[in-house]
């Protein structure tokens, strides 16, 4: 397949690249120079270009381009996963040690990073014993390299209170970096209110279609690294492996990601490859219009949900009762998340009945895919974390994670509503035996 026809159908503009990349010829791994000094200041940092597709690609590029704009940011880089993305944002503040201060509420895996695989890299994850600034703030010390959320949290649904955490995280000189795979920049723009990073799992609902990997981190440029070089001197000491180059000093505003890209991209391979990232700009390009249904869905079957007698909870922050409503309000427009979870009376055994009985709803571990998916966490995705862990992260025994998607709803209801059905007779059935 040449590789023009692939970004010239991802919306590749060869008047924004180099003349070195503006005619690309076949699919290609790496890309010529024009002259030897050429090669050399493209791997300098010194001119911007192509050289190499594991660093950067014409079609990965206007990825990135479209989503720094989606965010509101200055640049973005493109990886392979979600998981790969959260993993360079950390060490990417954190590579000389430290800390990263975290809400309890996250997705399992992201957990099992911070506390298990970063500590072996010499960085701490410290969870905070709720989504509270004031919680966060009592964590943070000297040693702290940036504080984390999701701005929905997977699965317990919560809403952080973006701005206060900003405050808080840099008054102490940290950045905030925030996962906004959940909420996505049509619903929420968290450099709007004071987010340093956005992390994306592109996999979910920026794609949209549960074929395809990705992970994008954003960087909205705010960020004072040179103001605190004590604390971030990656970005102010002279680079030796690019012969004594200070990324605050060379790239200003886009350090952190021009530094993301040219560290761990380049030396760790987390490569996304350029025909995911045409199926990922397939994606966005009807991203709005998803969002849009999959939220007033949602909230026909968790509004279904709460008025049937077989269910004993629902955690649905759309609900003014719900203690995240006023942050909805605030941060979403009113437009409460698509994930949310609920549990059916009868507890973990009727809930795994509801689970198998499952038609229209697919069960399996993704979240924003067009599809209704329905996930029972402490089985599966909050496994590797204790009883306790669970509880603080939003997951009960009984808990099922819905991700409502963009069926007509009346089909999504029926579904439901035969499956309570088959879990209260199983239950029934067991009572009388």
């Amino acid at each position: 397949m040449r590789n023009e026809t692939i970004a010239i159908h991802a919306g590749y503009e060869p008047e924004a690249t180099t003349h070195a990349v503006a005619v690309p010829i076949y699919q290609t791994a790496a890309y010529a120079f024009d002259s030897a000094d050429h090669g050399a200041a493209l791997f300098n940092l010194e001119a911007e270009g192509f050289r190499y597709s594991r660093i950067a690609n014409p079609t990965s590029a206007v990825l990135e381009k479209r989503i720094a704009q989606l965010e509101g940011g200055v640049g973005a880089l493109a990886v392979a996963t979600g998981q790969a993305a959260l993993h360079f944002a950390f060490v990417n503040v954190a590579d000389h040690g430290g800390n990263i201060v975290s809400m309890p509420q996250l997705y399992g895996t992201t957990h099992t990073l911070l506390s298990h695989i970063l500590p072996r890299q010499g960085i701490t994850g410290r969870f905070a014993e709720s989504d509270k600034p004031e919680a966060v703030e009592k964590l943070i010390d000297e040693n702290t390299r940036a504080v984390f959320a999701e701005t929905i949290g997977n699965p317990a649904g919560n809403v952080c209170d973006i701005e206060a955490l900003a405050k808080v995280a840099h008054a102490h000189g940290v950045p905030l970096i925030v996962d906004n795979t959940v909420a996505t920049p049509i619903l929420l723009k968290p450099f709007d209110y004071g987010a340093d990073i956005a992390v994306h799992s592109l996999t979910k609902f920026l794609g949209g279609h549960g074929t395809t990997l990705g992970g994008a981190i954003v960087d909205s440029g705010n960020f004072p690294w040179a103001k605190h070089a004590d604390r971030f001197p990656a970005y102010n000491k002279p680079d030796a492996s690019y012969h004594g180059l200070v990324y605050a000093e060379r790239f200003g505003r886009t350090a952190y990601i021009e530094r993301a890209r040219s560290v761990y991209q380049r030396t760790m391979g987390s490569v996304l490859s350029p025909f995911n990232a045409f199926l990922l700009l397939q994606g966005i390009e009807t991203v709005a219009l998803r969002m849009e249904r999959h939220v007033e869905n949602a909230r026909k079957v968790a509004e279904f949900l709460r008025k049937d007698p077989r269910v004993a909870w629902v955690n649905y922050t759309g609900f003014p009762d719900s203690p995240y409503y006023p942050l909805v309000q605030k941060y979403l427009d009113g437009n409460a998340s698509s994930l949310f979870t609920f549990g059916i009376k009868g507890g973990m055994e009727a809930g795994k009945s509801f689970y198998d009985a499952l038609k229209l709803i697919t069960r399996l571990v993704n979240i924003g895919d067009a599809k209704s998916l329905a996930c029972h966490p402490a089985s599966t995705t909050h496994r590797q974390m204790s009883a306790e862990q669970q509880r603080v992260a939003g997951v009960l025994p009984e808990t099922i994670r819905l991700s409502i998607g963009i069926e007509h709803v009346s089909d999504i209801i029926e579904d439901i509503d035969q499956a309570l059905d088959k879990a209260c007779r199983a239950a029934r059935l067991e009572a009388a035996e």
